[in-house]
């Protein structure tokens, strides 16, 4: 019967992490040509990138999470908006590739360098959680709207692509936060 000897230095180091380092270029191989994004675009392409997943996370928390009155309809619209974080996740990702830039989407770096606050632990009311979700749709599109001008000074493509963004987050954090809204009494 064989027995086994177990490494401590070996499963020390297995689950250590190393720290983020955010988007990279690669080297032209093969066929590749075409525009390559500078050092500049990459980094602001990922801060979109990490938001987008970052919201995505925290859509999913609260989505869990949610009770109280409106339950059904927060649900899904939770859903509608992790959806198209998702969708825009990936559609940012695969433009950075195209540009020849690495996003960088592993779990450690979205948590080191998202401008999203935690989101809460545990139930939380409908209405904290349409506050909470307006204001990391708010967040997210201030990050496109900070790398904008950026952006699209280098590549109005990869802005085209943030404007869609803009678009839909925007209606999205409308349509959230009036949920909770009252008409101003005249």
């Amino acid at each position: 019967m064989a027995t086994t000897t177990k490494n401590p230095t070996a499963s020390a180091t297995r689950n250590k992490r190393r720290a983020a380092r955010g988007a990279q270029l690669t080297k032209e191989q093969n066929a590749e040509s075409g525009f390559t994004a500078s050092a500049t675009l990459s980094d602001n392409l990922q801060k979109v990138l990490v938001d987008l997943i970052e919201l995505a996370s925290q859509g999913k928390q609260a989505h869990w999470n949610v009770v109280g009155k409106n339950f059904r309809d927060t649900h899904r619209q939770l859903d509608e908006i992790i959806e198209s974080a998702r969708e825009f996740s990936d559609d940012v990702a695969e433009r950075m590739r195209a540009l020849h830039a690495l996003p960088d989407g592993r779990s450690d770096t979205v948590a080191e360098t998202t401008s999203l606050p935690e989101f809460p632990q545990g139930e939380i009311a409908t209405t904290e959680v349409i506050d909470l979700v307006t204001e990391r749709l708010e967040n997210t599109v201030a990050t496109c709207r900070d790398v904008h001008d950026a952006v699209d000074e280098e590549d109005p493509t990869s802005a085209d692509l943030l404007h869609q963004i803009l678009e839909k987050l925007e209606q999205y954090a409308w349509m959230v936060s009036a949920e909770n809204r009252v008409p101003k009494q005249g």
